[in-house]
């Protein structure tokens, strides 16, 4: 993703500076420390090697250092579309999105909303709660394995309706999600950004019934230009689609997925066949060495973290 990669280069340098430019200011560390610093965006550009920058939204640097000329992956091998978008007025979001989620449940789908900050996703998760509505949030406090198991249950069907800040930008993926709601879209910043708009209307494209709705009173450039990608996008993909037949199919993945990577981790079967003979019982012979193997075996497991 290097839209978010690229920046962390350059980000490096100047929060080691702030960090020792405080440090060195009130004395706790020499000047000279500042000396021994990450390399400047600038350095690092002039010493890098050929380089691949992927991502779906890619930032201003590393399309301008592709001078407009880069490959482009837009269709996708399950031939989906990019959903539809459509933009209705923020006054009633709230209602409006209550309708839209009974609608999405109904259809068996689920949905995701999106929002500003911590304190609307609280009373969102409450007031829709109240409306009889299956819902959670998610927000940066929730640790990592809370978080997949969260996913986990959304896509099981354990509810209905996840309501998030930044939770869906890269990389979520929930083929049963029918419906992205992104309420306050025209609320200029981080969160509304064009790259930010166009990975949270992706998370609607793994399935084929996705759709996006944009809440906004007045349509702001980042916006514009998301929904103008978008549909640059659906047009490949549908003249694609019909040039040669395609009929797009929801993406079905196995909803364990999500937790392998996370969890398989933690089921491991020691393997003790090295300390049975042919009959399958334990050695009797020299257990004092088998059990020193054993604990050896334990330690430098728990040393890699394996546990």
């Amino acid at each position: 993703e290097s839209h978010v990669t690229v920046p962390q280069i350059g980000g490096m340098y100047r929060g080691d500076f702030r960090r020792k430019a405080t440090l060195a200011e009130y004395g706790f560390r020499l000047p000279s420390c500042m000396d021994n610093r990450p390399l400047r965006f600038e350095e690092w550009d002039a010493m890098r090697p050929l380089s691949v920058a992927v991502s779906a939204t890619p930032g201003g640097w590393e399309m301008e250092q592709a001078g407009g000329v880069f490959a482009e992956q837009v269709i996708r091998p399950t031939g989906l579309i990019d959903p539809p978008v459509e933009v209705r007025p923020a006054k009633t979001q709230v209602d409006d999105v209550v309708g839209e989620i009974r609608d999405t449940t109904k259809a068996g789908y689920r949905t995701l909303v999106t929002v500003l900050t911590k304190r609307m996703a609280e009373d969102l998760t409450e007031y829709l709660h109240e409306q009889g509505i299956r819902v959670r949030y998610m927000h940066s406090d929730i640790d990592t394995l809370e978080r997949i198991e969260i996913l986990r249950d959304l896509r099981l069907g354990a509810f209905d309706v996840l309501v998030g800040i930044n939770l869906l930008r890269e990389g979520l993926d929930i083929p049963e999600c029918g419906f992205v709601a992104i309420l306050d879209a025209d609320k200029e910043g981080f969160l509304r950004s064009e790259t930010s708009l166009i990975q949270t209307i992706g998370r609607a494209a793994r399935n084929v019934d996705g759709k996006v709705i944009l809440y906004a009173d007045q349509v702001t450039g980042s916006m514009e230009r998301a929904m103008a990608e978008t549909n640059r996008r659906r047009e490949k993909q549908v003249e694609w689609n019909e040039a040669n037949g395609i009929t797009p199919e929801s993406v079905k993945s196995r909803i364990s997925d999500i937790l392998d990577s996370v969890y398989e981790k933690d089921h491991v079967r020691a393997d003790i066949s090295q300390f049975t003979d042919s009959a399958g019982a334990m050695m009797g012979n020299n257990l004092k060495a088998h059990l020193d193997a054993m604990e050896k075996q334990m330690r430098d497991a728990a040393a890699n973290l394996d546990f």
